[in-house]
């Protein structure tokens, strides 16, 4: 595989692509964006920026997509799928303009396109989709990937929750436990899949280097945990030794006061990365309690902003 020297990301304002680009742009790789901002070096209705921004590139990585922390009303929920579907559609024509299209599109998507799973872990092999609306969106985004009419690499980036300081998923769940809430979600048997956004960054990089990897790939930690362990760590890495839990039906007031879905706290996520393992990927976090301890060092006191939908 060639050396990695320039990057294209879209959704570079997002909490993983902020993380991603800092990362490059340390390694001395430069980084072209794709956004909507008046900083992105194309915008998405540009049909001539874009094949030019994507030329001659090593890297193409595609994280653009509405928040889904919001109520899934049919303005929310047509947005939503919008976001993915449409930038990613637009992406691939853009490449199939290009000259010198990139050796390796990496588009996100979403462990939430397994089933809810408390039997056994879903790897990319034998996982099993699941149904309704979130299941719908991560199939109509990842379509739209492998349908583009392009002969690039392709890479459909399967998360599971991402953990990190200064914003991102974990926020709630630390406000939680700092006003005393921080015990078990539902029946808190349901199983979070989680990965710290280090290694989603290190994962896109081991991506670029194995160019036998294509298709689907689940960037999960292996160490997945209940919803009740999760809480129970949370706590303990923010120094809380009790949590009162909260039952379902607190859980659906809360959700609506919140404007979001109770589905983002109560789907049983268990994904399992078994194209990453059996390509001899290594985790910097592999554990929970170690990336908690981590990401505790870095957060500060009191409650932490939250991005309400």
């Amino acid at each position: 595989m060639s050396p990695l020297r320039t990057a294209v990301i879209a959704g570079a304002s997002g909490y993983i692509g902020q993380h991603l680009r800092r990362a490059l742009e340390a390694e001395g790789i430069r980084v072209r964006t794709i956004g909507r901002g008046p900083g992105a070096d194309a915008r998405w209705a540009d049909e001539r920026g874009l094949p030019a921004v994507l030329d001659g590139v090593d890297l193409l990585v595609n994280l653009a997509g509405r928040s889904v922390s919001c109520r899934y009303t049919k303005r929310n929920a047509d947005a939503i799928v919008a976001s993915r579907t449409e930038t990613t559609a637009a992406l691939g024509r853009a490449l199939d303009r290009t000259d010198n299209p990139s050796t390796l599109w990496v588009n996100a998507s979403t462990g939430t396109i397994y089933r809810d799973a408390r039997d056994r872990p879903q790897d990319e092999t034998t996982g099993e989709l699941g149904t309704g609306f979130s299941v719908a969106v991560a199939r109509a985004w990842e379509y739209e990937l492998f349908a583009a009419p392009t002969p690039v690499r392709k890479v459909a980036l399967r998360m599971a929750i991402v953990l990190g300081s200064g914003g991102g998923a974990l926020n709630p769940f630390i406000n939680l436990a700092r006003t005393g809430f921080g015990g078990p979600m539902g029946s808190g048997e349901q199983v979070v899949s989680w990965v710290h956004v280090d290694d989603v960054v290190r994962a896109i990089l081991h991506l670029h280097a194995v160019p036998t990897i294509a298709g689907p790939v689940n960037v999960a930690a292996p160490d997945p945990v209940t919803n009740a362990e999760l809480m129970a760590a949370v706590r303990a890495a923010f120094g809380w030794s009790h949590g009162l839990p909260l039952p379902r039906g607190l859980l659906e007031l809360g959700a609506r006061l919140i404007r979001t879905e109770t589905e983002l706290v109560l789907k049983s996520r268990w994904v399992h990365p078994g194209v990453l393992l059996d390509s001899g990927f290594e985790f910097s976090c592999p554990t929970l309690p170690e990336a908690l301890t981590a990401i505790a060092a870095r957060t500060p006191r009191g409650l932490l902003p939250v991005t309400l939908g």
